[in-house]
């Protein structure tokens, strides 16, 4: 069966680093992975031409798609459109219609970027670190939201955090069976103490680790998982958290890697149809530039070939590659130290295709 993909490239960086997968892809393609792609607008790139982030064309599309790669959206140019019609409402809009609550970022740290963590390489040596964040609820998306002026005559902003069992039960699902795979450990975060929408969070954990007896669930506040991430990383092994918490926790593991241009994430619904981008954003200071490290887009292309196309054999080969690339020496400007090879983002895309 051929799988069909859908290549957003978006704004910013993101058409140089989906340039640099999409010659990966077409290498596995040549060598005999059944798959095929069509391209499509999302974010600014789609309003510029469709007038809206996340147009009928790409809605069409996704939703036919085994798959989705994007790049990245976003950019100064769009800061002053109306609220809905930004590109982040896009990526939004996108991760609604499919349905993909469960975000799996990955924070793994190469041995050869060990001096390039923000961290000493003795307390991050070895990380692997998985933060399952639940994706479509919490207060991204609770209503009532908005900025009204309030009957004191000031204006007032409103968002609201809100979160059902049935959501908190599948995106805890996903954690325990990815903890049964890996380290067997569960870290659940939240903020029991104050927030009740958490209080019920720590409360459905706590019933569904029944389920799963061989997985080791903790919990911890919030704000004392971001401290742990600094001071004792590798204490981790899986980490669920919701929405927000999820989007703060993973950009602040992502340094301890070295750099966020090393991070990719998938985005799961229920049947294993993923949304695959790399963690970092659109860099608009840089675009056009041919500087982007293109590694966590690739490494994106990784996750979507293990979790939509269960081809594990060629994640297998592009990971090899990107590790034999790194012990090569070469680096984009972000992870880049003395000793070693600077390359541009077409550059590191050259050594990855050679290395396979």
């Amino acid at each position: 069966m051929t799988h069909h993909l859908a290549i957003l490239p978006g704004d910013g960086i993101g058409p140089e680093i989906i340039a640099q997968a999409i010659r990966i892809l077409d290498k596995l393609i040549a060598d005999g992975l059944d798959a095929d792609y069509q391209y499509a607008p999302l974010g600014g790139a789609a309003y510029d031409e469709y007038g809206a982030p996340y147009p009928e064309f790409t809605q069409n599309l996704c939703r036919a798609a085994d798959a989705v790669l994007l790049g990245a959206v976003g950019g100064p140019k769009y800061d002053t459109l109306d609220r809905p019609l930004r590109p982040e409402r896009g990526l939004l809009a996108i991760r609604k219609d499919l349905n993909l609550f469960a975000n799996l970022r990955p924070a793994v740290l190469y041995p050869e970027l060990a001096n390039a963590s923000s961290l000493k390489p003795e307390v991050v040596a070895g990380l692997d670190i998985l933060i399952v964040r639940e994706l479509t609820g919490d207060i991204y998306f609770g209503e009532p939201r908005g900025i009204h002026t309030n009957a004191q005559g000031e204006r007032e902003g409103v968002n609201t955090m809100r979160y059902s069992e049935s959501e908190i039960r599948r995106i805890g699902k996903i954690a325990f069976e990815a903890a049964q795979k890996r380290g067997k450990k569960l870290c659940s975060v939240d903020k029991a103490n104050v927030l009740e929408t958490t209080e019920l969070w720590k409360q459905m954990m706590t019933e569904l680790s029944a389920d799963y007896p061989d997985v080791a669930l903790t919990h911890m506040y919030v704000d004392n998982a971001a401290m742990q991430l600094v001071r004792a990383p590798k204490q981790f092994d899986v980490v669920v958290t919701g929405n927000i918490f999820g989007d703060i926790l993973s950009d602040q593991a992502s340094m301890l890697t070295g750099s966020i241009g090393m991070l990719p994430s998938a985005s799961l619904n229920e049947t294993g149809k993923g949304l695959y981008e790399p963690s970092h954003g659109s860099a608009p200071d840089i675009a056009g530039q041919n500087k982007a490290n293109p590694l966590a887009t690739i490494l994106s292309l990784v996750m979507l070939l293990r979790y939509s196309l269960n081809n594990e054999a060629a994640a297998h080969r592009v990971e090899t590659a990107i590790s034999t690339v790194l012990a090569q020496g070469y680096r984009t400007g972000d992870i880049f130290e003395d000793g070693c090879r600077l390359v541009s983002c077409s550059g590191m895309g050259d050594a990855v295709l050679a290395a396979m």
